[in-house]
């Protein structure tokens, strides 16, 4: 999975896999996190939106499973 960097006070990157829906996400504080069933869009509005920690919060934390890495 490639993981592009994002300006964020909480996240260093994201990555997707369109084949699987998995979202991938790092933290500044070093862990990561697997995000499952993630819709493209939902990915692309992440990558796109003004604050990664915000719309992490609002849009993915508590909306899909995950497992930290």
């Amino acid at each position: 999975m490639n993981i592009q960097p994002v300006s964020s006070s909480t996240v260093s990157g994201i990555g997707y896999d369109p084949a699987t829906l998995t979202l991938e996400v790092h933290f500044n504080n070093g862990s990561i996190y697997q995000y499952f069933d993630v819709p493209q869009n939902v990915y692309d509005q992440f990558r796109t939106a003004p604050s990664a920690g915000q719309f992490l919060a609002q849009n993915i934390r508590n909306a899909y499973r995950y497992m930290r890495v």
